[in-house]
C-alpha cells in the first residue's frame, strides 16, 4: 500500500466515519418498514443507485491500487445497501418487488456487468482506470444532480419536510471531506464531483433555515382551506344533479368562517344534542 500523506489519511478516515453515518441514515425508515411489515409509499430506486456507486467505485479502487478508503467504505456500503434491499423485497408489494427485481438485474448486474466487459476487453492499464474514472465522474455528477428535484419542491411547497437538515449537513461534510481526499491525491474524478456535492449541500441547508417555520403557516392552512372548498363543490356538484333547477351559490371570501362553523363536526353535535333535549321536553310536557 503506498504511503500518503497524514491529511490524505486523515480526509480518508474521516469521509469513511461520516459516509458510514450517512448510509445508516435510512434505518428509521426500514424500521417503520419492518414494524408495519410493508414498504407503503416507499421506493427502491435510491438504494439500488446507492449500491451500484459502491460497486463502480470498488472497481475504481482496485484498478488505482492506491486508494485503500475508498475500498473499505464503498465495501461496507455495498452491504449496508444490500440489506436495505432484502428487507425493502421481502415487505413489498408484489409489483414492487417485481420493479425492483427488474431494476436491480438491468442496473446493478446487466449494467455493471457489460461496463467491465467493455473495460476489460477495449481498454488496457492506464486508459482502462481513465474509462472508469469519467464513468464514475459522471455517474457521481448525476447523484449529486438528483437533490435539485428536492430543491425544486421546497421551493414550490416552502416546506422542508422531505429534506431533513441533519442529512443535508452529512452530505455537504462528506462531500469537503472527499473532495480534499481526492484534491491530496491529485485524483479529480474523486475531487470533482465532490465539488457540486458542497454546493448543492450548501444550497439545501440555505433553504432549510429559509423555510424552516414557513410550513405550518404557508401549507397546514390552504390545505384546510383547500379541503373545504374542495368538499362545497362536491356538495354543489351533487345538488345541481339532484335538483337541477336549483341557482348555484356564489361564496364569498367572509362566509369561509360560517361554513367553518356549520361545518364543524363539533357544532353538528351540539345541534343533536339540542334537538334531542328538545324532543324530551315535548314529550314531558305532552305528558303533563
Amino acid at each position: 500500500m503506498t504511503i500518503h500523506h497524514p491529511l490524505t489519511l486523515a480526509f480518508g478516515l474521516l469521509g469513511n466515519i461520516i459516509s458510514f453515518m450517512v448510509f445508516l441514515a435510512p434505518l428509521p425508515t426500514f424500521y417503520t418498514i419492518y414494524k408495519k411489515k410493508t414498504t407503503e409509499g416507499f421506493q427502491a430506486l435510491p438504494y439500488v443507485v446507492a449500491l451500484f456507486s459502491c460497486m463502480l467505485w470498488i472497481y475504481y479502487a482496485l484498478l488505482k491500487q492506491d486508494a485503500t478508503f475508498l475500498i473499505t467504505i464503498n465495501s461496507v456500503g455495498c452491504v449496508i445497501e444490500t440489506v436495505y434491499l432484502a428487507i425493502f423485497l421481502f415487505y413489498s408489494p408484489k409489483m414492487a418487488r417485481i420493479s425492483t427485481v427488474k431494476l436491480l438485474l438491468l442496473l446493478n448486474v446487466f449494467g455493471y456487468g457489460l461496463m467491465l466487459v467493455l473495460t476489460h476487453f477495449l481498454a488496457k492499464g492506464e486508459k482502462r482506470l481513465k474509462v472508469v474514472g469519467w464513468i464514475c465522474l459522471v455517474f457521481n455528477l448525476t447523484v449529486f444532480a438528483a437533490p435539485l428535484c428536492i430543491l425544486k419542491k421546497v421551493i414550490r411547497t416552502k416546506s422542508v419536510e422531505f429534506m431533513p437538515f441533519p442529512l443535508s449537513f452529512f452530505l455537504t461534510l462528506g462531500a469537503v471531506m472527499w473532495f480534499f481526499y481526492g484534491f491530496l491525491l491529485k485524483d479529480y474524478n474523486i475531487a470533482f464531483p465532490n465539488i457540486l456535492g458542497v454546493i448543492f449541500g450548501i444550497v439545501q441547508m440555505v433553504l432549510y433555515i429559509v423555510y424552516k417555520n414557513a410550513k405550518k403557516v404557508l401549507l397546514d392552512e390552504p390545505s384546510k382551506v383547500q379541503e373545504l372548498s374542495d368538499h362545497i363543490i362536491e356538495v354543489m356538484k351533487i345538488s345541481t344533479l339532484v335538483c337541477p333547477d336549483l341557482t348555484p351559490v356564489v361564496l364569498q371570501p367572509n362566509d369561509i368562517d360560517l361554513i367553518e362553523v356549520v361545518l364543524d363536526p363539533n357544532n353538528i353535535i351540539k345541534e343533536i344534542k339540542t334537538e334531542e333535549t328538545k324532543e324530551d321536553m315535548d314529550d314531558a310536557s305532552t305528558k303533563v
